[in-house]
Protein backbone atom coordinates (compact mmCIF):
# COMPACT_ATOMS: atom_id res chain seq x y z
CA UNK A 1 0.00 0.00 0.00
CA UNK A 2 1.27 3.46 -0.90
CA UNK A 3 2.05 5.88 1.90
CA UNK A 4 1.13 9.49 1.14
CA UNK A 5 1.68 12.50 3.35
CA UNK A 6 -0.68 15.40 2.72
CA UNK A 7 -1.37 18.78 4.28
CA UNK A 8 -5.09 19.51 4.25
CA UNK A 9 -5.03 22.86 6.09
CA UNK A 10 -7.56 21.94 8.80
CA UNK A 11 -9.60 18.99 10.01
CA UNK A 12 -12.29 20.54 12.18
CA UNK A 13 -15.97 21.42 12.18
CA UNK A 14 -15.43 24.47 9.93
CA UNK A 15 -13.69 22.62 7.11
CA UNK A 16 -14.06 23.92 3.56
CA UNK A 17 -13.50 22.78 -0.01
CA UNK A 18 -9.78 21.97 0.27
CA UNK A 19 -10.41 19.88 3.36
CA UNK A 20 -13.36 18.11 1.75
CA UNK A 21 -11.17 17.24 -1.23
CA UNK A 22 -8.57 15.73 1.11
CA UNK A 23 -11.16 13.77 3.11
CA UNK A 24 -12.95 12.44 0.00
CA UNK A 25 -9.71 11.41 -1.66
CA UNK A 26 -8.44 9.53 1.39
CA UNK A 27 -11.74 7.71 1.79
CA UNK A 28 -12.05 6.80 -1.90
CA UNK A 29 -8.47 5.42 -2.05
CA UNK A 30 -8.49 3.73 1.36
CA UNK A 31 -7.78 0.31 -0.18
CA UNK A 32 -4.82 1.60 -2.22
CA UNK A 33 -3.27 4.42 -0.20
CA UNK A 34 -2.51 5.05 3.44
CA UNK A 35 -2.84 8.80 4.00
CA UNK A 36 -1.33 10.79 6.83
CA UNK A 37 -2.77 14.32 6.98
CA UNK A 38 -0.88 17.02 8.90
CA UNK A 39 -3.13 20.00 9.65
CA UNK A 40 -3.19 23.09 11.83
CA UNK A 41 -5.10 22.58 15.08
CA UNK A 42 -8.33 24.62 15.15
CA UNK A 43 -11.68 23.87 16.75
CA UNK A 44 -13.66 20.69 17.26
CA UNK A 45 -13.18 17.59 15.05
CA UNK A 46 -15.14 17.39 11.78
CA UNK A 47 -18.51 15.67 11.67
CA UNK A 48 -17.66 13.68 8.56
CA UNK A 49 -15.81 10.49 7.74
CA UNK A 50 -12.05 11.08 7.97
CA UNK A 51 -9.95 8.20 6.66
CA UNK A 52 -6.29 7.71 7.51
CA UNK A 53 -4.25 9.36 10.24
CA UNK A 54 -4.67 13.01 11.19
CA UNK A 55 -1.83 14.82 12.95
CA UNK A 56 -2.56 18.21 14.51
CA UNK A 57 0.18 20.85 14.57
CA UNK A 58 -0.17 23.77 16.96
CA UNK A 59 -0.06 27.20 15.26
CA UNK A 60 2.10 29.85 16.89
CA UNK A 61 0.44 32.74 15.05
CA UNK A 62 -1.22 33.66 11.76
CA UNK A 63 0.45 35.35 8.81
CA UNK A 64 -1.69 36.60 5.94
CA UNK A 65 -4.61 34.57 7.25
CA UNK A 66 -2.60 31.32 7.28
CA UNK A 67 -1.58 29.48 10.47
CA UNK A 68 2.16 29.22 11.07
CA UNK A 69 2.98 25.78 12.54
CA UNK A 70 6.75 25.13 12.70
CA UNK A 71 6.06 21.74 14.29
CA UNK A 72 4.85 20.51 10.89
CA UNK A 73 8.51 20.00 9.97
CA UNK A 74 9.12 17.90 13.09
CA UNK A 75 5.97 15.83 12.52
CA UNK A 76 6.80 15.19 8.85
CA UNK A 77 10.36 14.03 9.52
CA UNK A 78 9.32 11.92 12.54
CA UNK A 79 6.60 10.16 10.59
CA UNK A 80 8.89 9.56 7.61
CA UNK A 81 11.59 8.03 9.83
CA UNK A 82 9.04 5.70 11.43
CA UNK A 83 7.66 4.54 8.07
CA UNK A 84 8.87 6.23 4.89
CA UNK A 85 6.44 8.00 2.61
CA UNK A 86 6.26 7.34 -1.11
CA UNK A 87 4.66 10.69 -1.96
CA UNK A 88 4.00 14.04 -0.32
CA UNK A 89 0.83 15.61 -1.69
CA UNK A 90 0.53 19.38 -1.12
CA UNK A 91 -2.66 21.40 -1.38
CA UNK A 92 -2.05 24.90 -2.70
CA UNK A 93 -2.47 27.57 -1.52
CA UNK A 94 -1.26 26.38 1.86
CA UNK A 95 0.84 27.90 4.58
CA UNK A 96 4.61 28.08 3.99
CA UNK A 97 5.25 25.70 6.90
CA UNK A 98 3.56 22.88 4.98
CA UNK A 99 5.76 23.62 1.99
CA UNK A 100 8.86 23.73 4.17
CA UNK A 101 7.90 20.42 5.78
CA UNK A 102 7.51 18.80 2.36
CA UNK A 103 10.85 20.20 1.21
CA UNK A 104 12.54 18.81 4.33
CA UNK A 105 11.84 15.20 3.26
CA UNK A 106 14.35 13.27 1.13
CA UNK A 107 14.05 13.75 -2.62
CA UNK A 108 13.17 10.06 -2.95
CA UNK A 109 9.73 11.11 -1.71
CA UNK A 110 7.87 12.21 -4.83
CA UNK A 111 6.10 15.58 -4.75
CA UNK A 112 2.57 16.12 -6.03
CA UNK A 113 0.70 19.43 -5.80
CA UNK A 114 -3.02 19.97 -6.26
CA UNK A 115 -3.48 23.56 -7.39
CA UNK A 116 -6.73 24.81 -5.86
CA UNK A 117 -6.17 28.50 -6.63
CA UNK A 118 -3.59 31.26 -6.87
CA UNK A 119 -2.75 33.39 -3.85
CA UNK A 120 -5.05 36.35 -4.42
CA UNK A 121 -5.24 38.73 -1.50
CA UNK A 122 -1.81 38.63 0.20
CA UNK A 123 0.10 40.40 -2.57
CA UNK A 124 2.91 41.80 -0.39
CA UNK A 125 3.55 38.44 1.26
CA UNK A 126 3.40 36.75 -2.14
CA UNK A 127 6.18 39.01 -3.43
CA UNK A 128 8.43 37.74 -0.62
CA UNK A 129 7.30 34.13 -0.96
CA UNK A 130 7.33 33.93 -4.77
CA UNK A 131 10.96 32.72 -5.19
CA UNK A 132 10.35 29.81 -2.80
CA UNK A 133 7.02 29.05 -4.50
CA UNK A 134 8.65 28.98 -7.93
CA UNK A 135 11.30 26.54 -6.72
CA UNK A 136 8.60 24.35 -5.23
CA UNK A 137 6.63 24.32 -8.48
CA UNK A 138 9.69 23.52 -10.57
CA UNK A 139 10.66 20.65 -8.27
CA UNK A 140 7.19 19.06 -8.26
CA UNK A 141 6.91 15.72 -10.02
CA UNK A 142 3.26 16.38 -10.86
CA UNK A 143 0.78 19.24 -10.55
CA UNK A 144 -2.91 18.36 -10.49
CA UNK A 145 -5.35 20.95 -11.82
CA UNK A 146 -9.08 20.34 -11.29
CA UNK A 147 -10.23 22.26 -14.40
CA UNK A 148 -8.65 23.83 -17.49
CA UNK A 149 -9.68 27.20 -16.04
CA UNK A 150 -7.27 26.72 -13.14
CA UNK A 151 -4.38 26.72 -15.62
CA UNK A 152 -5.60 29.41 -18.02
CA UNK A 153 -6.43 31.86 -15.21
CA UNK A 154 -3.32 31.30 -13.09
CA UNK A 155 -0.41 33.72 -13.10
CA UNK A 156 1.55 31.72 -10.57
CA UNK A 157 1.62 28.48 -12.55
CA UNK A 158 3.54 30.33 -15.27
CA UNK A 159 6.69 29.27 -13.39
CA UNK A 160 6.11 25.71 -14.64
CA UNK A 161 7.67 25.43 -18.09
CA UNK A 162 7.24 21.67 -18.48
CA UNK A 163 3.49 21.30 -19.03
CA UNK A 164 3.83 17.51 -19.24
CA UNK A 165 3.83 17.55 -15.44
CA UNK A 166 0.31 19.05 -15.44
CA UNK A 167 -2.54 16.59 -14.98
CA UNK A 168 -6.24 17.38 -15.29
CA UNK A 169 -8.16 15.54 -12.56
CA UNK A 170 -11.53 17.18 -11.74
CA UNK A 171 -12.69 17.28 -8.14
CA UNK A 172 -15.24 14.71 -7.08
CA UNK A 173 -17.79 14.05 -4.38
CA UNK A 174 -20.06 11.23 -3.29
CA UNK A 175 -22.90 12.30 -5.59
CA UNK A 176 -25.28 9.60 -4.35
CA UNK A 177 -25.62 11.40 -1.01
CA UNK A 178 -27.32 14.34 -2.70
CA UNK A 179 -29.27 12.47 -5.36
CA UNK A 180 -31.10 10.16 -2.93
CA UNK A 181 -34.32 11.74 -1.68
CA UNK A 182 -34.11 12.92 1.92
CA UNK A 183 -37.50 13.05 3.74
CA UNK A 184 -36.27 16.08 5.74
CA UNK A 185 -36.25 18.12 2.51
CA UNK A 186 -40.05 18.12 2.37
CA UNK A 187 -40.25 19.46 5.92
CA UNK A 188 -37.86 22.32 5.09
CA UNK A 189 -39.71 23.14 1.88
CA UNK A 190 -43.08 23.18 3.65
CA UNK A 191 -41.98 26.10 5.82
CA UNK A 192 -41.83 28.43 2.81
CA UNK A 193 -45.02 27.94 0.74
CA UNK A 194 -45.16 29.96 -2.45
CA UNK A 195 -41.59 31.25 -2.10
CA UNK A 196 -38.64 30.87 -4.45
CA UNK A 197 -36.36 29.12 -1.97
CA UNK A 198 -32.73 30.09 -2.50
CA UNK A 199 -29.93 28.26 -0.71
CA UNK A 200 -26.35 29.49 -0.29
CA UNK A 201 -23.58 27.94 1.75
CA UNK A 202 -20.02 28.74 2.72
CA UNK A 203 -17.68 30.51 5.10
CA UNK A 204 -18.78 34.10 5.67
CA UNK A 205 -15.59 35.66 4.34
CA UNK A 206 -14.78 38.45 1.88
CA UNK A 207 -14.56 36.49 -1.36
CA UNK A 208 -17.85 34.62 -0.99
CA UNK A 209 -19.87 37.72 -1.95
CA UNK A 210 -22.86 36.99 0.27
CA UNK A 211 -23.51 40.71 0.78
CA UNK A 212 -24.44 41.01 -2.91
CA UNK A 213 -26.86 38.12 -2.65
CA UNK A 214 -28.55 39.76 0.34
CA UNK A 215 -28.79 43.03 -1.60
CA UNK A 216 -30.28 41.13 -4.53
CA UNK A 217 -32.92 39.67 -2.24
CA UNK A 218 -34.38 43.14 -1.75
CA UNK A 219 -35.28 43.18 -5.47
CA UNK A 220 -36.86 39.71 -5.53
CA UNK A 221 -39.81 39.93 -3.12
CA UNK A 222 -40.94 36.39 -3.90
CA UNK A 223 -37.65 34.84 -2.74
CA UNK A 224 -36.55 33.50 0.64
CA UNK A 225 -32.83 32.92 1.32
CA UNK A 226 -31.40 30.18 3.51
CA UNK A 227 -27.79 31.16 4.18
CA UNK A 228 -25.70 28.38 5.70
CA UNK A 229 -22.27 28.62 7.24
CA UNK A 230 -20.64 31.15 9.51
CA UNK A 231 -17.51 33.23 9.71
CA UNK A 232 -16.00 36.61 10.56
CA UNK A 233 -18.58 38.52 8.46
CA UNK A 234 -21.71 36.87 9.87
CA UNK A 235 -22.75 39.77 12.09
CA UNK A 236 -22.07 42.29 9.31
CA UNK A 237 -24.30 40.29 6.97
CA UNK A 238 -27.09 40.19 9.56
CA UNK A 239 -26.89 43.96 9.99
CA UNK A 240 -27.03 44.40 6.21
CA UNK A 241 -30.16 42.23 5.97
CA UNK A 242 -31.81 44.31 8.70
CA UNK A 243 -30.87 47.61 7.05
CA UNK A 244 -32.36 46.46 3.72
CA UNK A 245 -35.58 45.29 5.32
CA UNK A 246 -35.15 41.67 4.20
CA UNK A 247 -34.39 40.14 7.59
CA UNK A 248 -37.67 38.16 7.47
CA UNK A 249 -36.65 36.62 4.13
CA UNK A 250 -32.97 36.08 4.91
CA UNK A 251 -32.52 33.20 7.32
CA UNK A 252 -29.10 32.54 8.81
CA UNK A 253 -29.12 28.82 9.51
CA UNK A 254 -25.52 28.60 10.76
CA UNK A 255 -23.29 25.62 10.23
CA UNK A 256 -25.28 22.72 8.79
CA UNK A 257 -24.24 19.23 9.96
CA UNK A 258 -22.95 16.98 7.21
CA UNK A 259 -25.84 14.55 7.47
CA UNK A 260 -28.37 17.39 7.08
CA UNK A 261 -26.80 18.98 3.97
CA UNK A 262 -28.58 16.87 1.30
CA UNK A 263 -31.98 17.94 2.63
CA UNK A 264 -31.17 21.64 2.20
CA UNK A 265 -30.00 21.17 -1.39
CA UNK A 266 -33.11 19.14 -2.21
CA UNK A 267 -35.45 21.58 -0.49
CA UNK A 268 -34.29 24.66 -2.38
CA UNK A 269 -35.39 25.81 -5.82
CA UNK A 270 -32.08 27.48 -6.66
CA UNK A 271 -28.56 27.27 -5.31
CA UNK A 272 -26.52 30.47 -5.42
CA UNK A 273 -22.75 30.81 -5.12
CA UNK A 274 -22.15 34.58 -5.43
CA UNK A 275 -18.35 34.49 -4.94
CA UNK A 276 -16.63 37.62 -6.22
CA UNK A 277 -12.90 36.77 -6.22
CA UNK A 278 -10.84 34.08 -8.00
CA UNK A 279 -9.95 32.67 -4.58
CA UNK A 280 -13.14 30.72 -5.36
CA UNK A 281 -11.69 28.63 -8.15
CA UNK A 282 -14.19 25.73 -8.31
CA UNK A 283 -16.87 25.57 -5.63
CA UNK A 284 -17.53 22.10 -4.22
CA UNK A 285 -20.98 23.32 -3.21
CA UNK A 286 -21.89 23.70 -6.88
CA UNK A 287 -21.45 20.01 -7.63
CA UNK A 288 -23.42 19.06 -4.51
CA UNK A 289 -26.34 21.26 -5.64
CA UNK A 290 -26.13 19.90 -9.18
CA UNK A 291 -26.17 16.33 -7.88
CA UNK A 292 -29.46 17.22 -6.19
CA UNK A 293 -30.77 18.42 -9.55
CA UNK A 294 -30.80 22.11 -8.69
CA UNK A 295 -29.83 24.96 -11.03
CA UNK A 296 -26.89 27.08 -9.88
CA UNK A 297 -26.38 30.83 -10.06
CA UNK A 298 -22.70 31.82 -9.89
CA UNK A 299 -20.42 34.66 -10.98
CA UNK A 300 -18.06 34.80 -13.95
CA UNK A 301 -14.58 34.61 -12.41
CA UNK A 302 -12.86 33.30 -15.55
CA UNK A 303 -11.66 30.13 -13.82
CA UNK A 304 -12.96 26.70 -12.85
CA UNK A 305 -16.23 28.00 -11.39
CA UNK A 306 -17.85 28.27 -14.82
CA UNK A 307 -16.17 25.11 -16.04
CA UNK A 308 -18.53 23.44 -13.57
CA UNK A 309 -21.65 25.60 -13.93
CA UNK A 310 -22.37 26.41 -17.58
CA UNK A 311 -24.48 29.44 -18.34
CA UNK A 312 -27.83 28.45 -19.82
CA UNK A 313 -27.06 24.76 -19.49
CA UNK A 314 -26.81 23.93 -15.76
CA UNK A 315 -27.62 27.36 -14.33
CA UNK A 316 -26.99 31.05 -14.86
CA UNK A 317 -23.75 33.03 -14.73
CA UNK A 318 -23.67 36.74 -13.88
CA UNK A 319 -20.96 39.41 -13.43
CA UNK A 320 -19.35 39.40 -9.97
CA UNK A 321 -20.19 41.94 -7.25
CA UNK A 322 -23.41 42.88 -9.05
CA UNK A 323 -26.56 42.65 -6.93
CA UNK A 324 -28.79 43.75 -9.82
CA UNK A 325 -27.52 40.94 -12.05
CA UNK A 326 -28.01 38.39 -9.26
CA UNK A 327 -31.56 39.64 -8.74
CA UNK A 328 -32.31 39.40 -12.46
CA UNK A 329 -31.05 35.80 -12.53
CA UNK A 330 -33.20 34.85 -9.55
CA UNK A 331 -36.25 36.45 -11.16
CA UNK A 332 -35.62 34.40 -14.33
CA UNK A 333 -35.50 31.27 -12.19
CA UNK A 334 -38.95 31.96 -10.79
CA UNK A 335 -39.99 30.01 -13.90
CA UNK A 336 -40.57 26.37 -12.83
CA UNK A 337 -39.97 25.09 -16.37
CA UNK A 338 -36.58 26.81 -16.61
CA UNK A 339 -35.56 25.48 -13.20
CA UNK A 340 -36.64 21.97 -14.18
CA UNK A 341 -34.68 22.02 -17.45
CA UNK A 342 -31.49 23.45 -15.95
CA UNK A 343 -31.70 21.16 -12.92
CA UNK A 344 -32.03 18.03 -15.05
CA UNK A 345 -29.04 19.09 -17.18
CA UNK A 346 -27.07 19.88 -14.03
CA UNK A 347 -27.66 16.37 -12.70
CA UNK A 348 -26.35 14.93 -15.95
CA UNK A 349 -23.35 17.27 -16.11
CA UNK A 350 -22.23 16.51 -12.56
CA UNK A 351 -21.52 12.86 -13.35
CA UNK A 352 -18.07 14.03 -14.46
CA UNK A 353 -17.32 15.01 -10.86
CA UNK A 354 -17.77 11.70 -9.05
CA UNK A 355 -15.44 10.72 -6.23
CA UNK A 356 -14.66 7.53 -8.15
CA UNK A 357 -13.35 9.58 -11.08
CA UNK A 358 -11.09 11.74 -8.91
CA UNK A 359 -9.77 8.63 -7.15
CA UNK A 360 -8.89 6.91 -10.44
CA UNK A 361 -7.26 10.03 -11.83
CA UNK A 362 -5.23 10.76 -8.70
CA UNK A 363 -4.04 7.18 -8.35
CA UNK A 364 -2.90 7.26 -11.99
CA UNK A 365 -0.84 10.40 -11.20
CA UNK A 366 0.71 8.71 -8.16
CA UNK A 367 1.67 5.65 -10.18
CA UNK A 368 3.15 7.73 -12.94
CA UNK A 369 5.44 9.74 -10.65
CA UNK A 370 6.55 6.59 -8.85
CA UNK A 371 7.39 4.87 -12.14
CA UNK A 372 9.63 7.81 -13.02
CA UNK A 373 11.68 6.99 -9.91
CA UNK A 374 12.65 3.57 -11.30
Amino acid sequence: MLRVLTFGRYADADFGGVERYTFELAHALRDEVRYVNIVAARGAPPDTNVTGETVYAQPLFELGGAPVCPSMLTHARRLHRAQPFDIVHLQFPADPMAHAAAASLPRTVRRVITWHSDIIRQKKLLALYRPFLNRLLRSADAIVIPTPGHLSSSRQLEAVQDRSRMHLVPYGADLSRFAQEDPAARKIRARYPGKLLVFALGRHVYYKGFEFLIRALASVPGAHLLLGGRGPLTEDLKRLAASLGVVERCEFVGRIPEEALPAYYQACDVFCMPSVEPAEAFGFVQIEAMAAGRPVVCCELHNGVTYVNRDGETGLVVPPANAEALAAALRRLESPSLRSRLGAQARERVKEFSVEAVARGTLAVYRRVLQSRL
